[in-house]
């Protein structure tokens, strides 16, 4: 079971290093929404955190973090902040991928809650149940503010010589 518990927080690590990578790609480039750039900016520094937690989890459990995923993770956040580059409404396709891989986190933390728990790590537990929120409530702020941002994009590409891109 720790041992499964252990792969799981290197494979949350390496999440944690490919989200804080997609999104500071994503916020670099958001020029023209304000809010949604500062809230962005804002979890960057909880997933930074969140990176920093579960490395604690896994040196504490006598483990390292994994090279390979962390690299992999990486590579494929900036694939994806590339690909914002070719897109027309990237502020919305950026939304929907925050979206969706805030579900992603939110998914992999219960899972790790539940693995600590069966293995009588409080420690871990806790530091997961915390993470837990800080993505839930980033995926709630995106989701309520989705229609908002969707209806901003459509108005600012309609109107001549204004960016809606992002």
């Amino acid at each position: 079971m720790q041992d499964n518990l252990l792969d799981w927080l290197r494979d949350a690590h390496a999440m944690e290093e490919q989200a804080e990578k997609m999104l500071t790609a994503t916020a670099e480039r958001l020029q023209n929404y304000p809010a949604l750039r500062a809230r962005i900016e804002q979890h960057i520094e909880e997933t930074r955190q969140q990176a920093v937690r579960i490395r604690g989890c896994i040196d504490r459990l006598g483990g390292d973090t994994s090279a390979v995923k962390d690299m992999t993770a990486k590579m494929m956040a900036m694939a994806q902040g590339l690909s914002g580059m070719f897109v027309s409404d990237e502020v919305v396709k950026a939304s929907l991928a925050s979206y969706a891989f805030e579900h992603m986190e939110i998914a992999s933390y219960k899972a790790l809650i539940a693995a600590a728990e069966t293995c009588g790590d409080m420690e871990t537990r806790q530091m997961c149940e915390q993470s837990l929120a800080e993505e839930e409530a980033m995926a709630d702020w995106l989701a309520s503010r989705l229609p908002a941002t969707v209806r901003e994009f459509l108005q600012r590409d309609e109107t001549p010589d204004m960016t809606a891109k992002h």
